[in-house]
C-alpha cells in the first residue's frame, strides 16, 4: 500500500484546483439562470433552441462565439498593464471563496479573520479595473473605469459596515463561528438590526457588482461597457463576464453566510435538522442568487449623482447607525434576549 503525505501547500493547490474547476460551471449555471429567470420575468421565453431543452447550451455557444473572436490590443495601449489587468480582476473572484463555509466541514480554510479575508480580497478587483481603463487608451474607457472606482468605493463602506454589525453580534470574524452564532438567523434576530444590516449589504452588494440599477459604470448604451470598451475575445470573457456572475454568486453566499444562517437551517427547529447542511447553504445562496437577478429587471437605472448620492447620504449613515445600534444590543440586551 502507497502512503502519500501532503504538505500544506500541495493540499492548498489542490483545493485551489477544485475551486477553479467548480466555480466555471457554477457560473455557466448561473448566468443560464439570469437568461431565464429575466426572460420569465418580462413574458418572453428566453434562449430556446441552443442544446434543444429551454437553450440550456446557449453560455456553451457564447463561450465558443469569444474563443473565436480576434484577441485585439490597441496600439497606443499599456500592452503590459492591459494584459494584467484581467488577471488582477479574475483571481480575487476565484480567491473569495477560499474561506466560505459550505458546511461545518467543508471549507478550504476556516480562517480566524475569514470576514476581514472576505472584505480585503473583495476590494482588489477595483485596482483591475483602473488598470483596463487607464492602459486603454480609450478616454470612454477611462471615463468607465474612474465611475466604477469612485461606486466601487463608496459601496465597499456599507459592505464593511454591515458586516461589522454582524461580527459584533456574533463575537467572531470567523465565518465558520458566524454560522454557529446564529440559532436564529441575524436577518430575524435581532429584531431590526440584522434585517437592516442585510437590505443594506444586499444594496450595496447589487452595486459593487455594478449590475441594474447601479451599472452607470458599464451602462452600453453611454460608454460601451466602460472600463472594457478595448477588450475583445477570451480577455473580455476573463475581465468582464466572470468576474460579474462569479463575483454575483460570492455575495450570494456570503450574505447567505452572514444574515441567514449559512449551512444551520433556517428556523431552530428539530425536524429540520434533519437536512443536510450543504442542502440548506445552496438553498439559501440560490436564494440571494435569484434576488440579484430580479433587482436587475426590475428597478430603472440611477444617475453618477444619484448613485454617490445613495450610497454616501443614505447607507453609510444607515450603516454607522447599525454599528450603534448593535453595539448597544450586545453591551445592554437582556441575556436571554442575546441568546
Amino acid at each position: 500500500m502507497i502512503d502519500i503525505t501532503l504538505t500544506d501547500w500541495q493540499i492548498l493547490l489542490v483545493k485551489l484546483g477544485i475551486i477553479l474547476t467548480v466555480v466555471p460551471v457554477l457560473t455557466l449555471v448561473t448566468g443560464y439562470a439570469e437568461h431565464k429567470v429575466m426572460a420569465h420575468l418580462q413574458h418572453r421565453l428566453g434562449p430556446m433552441y441552443p442544446g434543444g431543452f429551454h437553450g440550456w447550451a446557449i453560455l456553451l455557444a457564447d463561450g465558443l462565439k469569444f474563443i473565436y473572436k480576434e484577441d485585439i490590443v490597441p496600439t497606443a495601449a499599456d500592452k503590459r498593464v492591459f494584459t494584467l489587468a484581467p488577471l488582477a480582476i479574475f483571481v480575487p473572484a476565484v480567491l473569495v471563496y477560499l474561506v466560505i463555509p459550505i458546511d461545518e466541514t467543508l471549507i478550504v480554510e476556516d480562517l480566524d479573520v475569514g470576514l476581514f479575508y472576505l472584505l480585503a480580497i473583495s476590494s482588489v478587483g477595483t485596482i483591475g479595473v483602473l488598470m483596463a481603463g487607464w492602459s486603454s487608451a480609450n478616454k470612454y474607457a477611462l471615463i468607465g473605469a474612474l465611475r466604477a472606482a469612485a461606486q466601487l468605493i463608496a459601496y465597499e463602506l456599507p459592505i464593511v459596515l454591515s458586516a461589522a454589525v454582524i461580527a459584533m453580534l456574533a463575537g467572531t470574524l470567523s465565518l465558520v463561528g458566524i454560522v454557529q452564532a446564529q440559532d436564529w438567523p441575524f436577518v430575524l434576530w435581532p429584531p431590526g438590526i440584522g434585517l437592516a444590516a442585510f437590505l443594506i449589504f444586499t444594496a450595496s452588494g447589487v452595486a459593487e457588482l455594478t449590475r441594474p440599477p447601479f451599472d452607470m459604470p458599464v451602462a452600453e448604451s453611454e460608454i460601451i461597457t466602460g472600463a472594457f470598451t478595448e477588450y475583445s475575445g477570451m480577455r473580455f470573457i476573463f475581465s468582464f463576464f466572470f468576474p460579474e456572475v462569479a463575483n454575483m454568486i460570492a455575495f450570494g453566499a456570503i450574505g447567505a453566510t452572514l444574515f441567514l444562517g449559512g449551512f444551520n437551517p433556517i428556523v431552530p427547529w428539530g425536524p429540520l435538522d434533519a437536512i443536510p447542511g450543504i442542502i440548506w447553504f445552496l438553498v439559501k445562496t440560490s436564494f440571494m442568487v435569484f434576488l440579484f437577478l430580479w433587482i436587475r429587471p426590475t428597478f430603472p437605472r440611477l444617475r453618477e449623482d444619484q448613485l454617490q448620492r445613495f450610497a454616501w447620504k443614505i447607507l453609510i449613515p444607515l450603516s454607522l447607525g447599525l454599528v450603534l445600534a448593535a453595539g448597544a444590543w450586545v453591551l445592554y440586551a437582556p441575556e436571554a434576549w442575546v441568546s
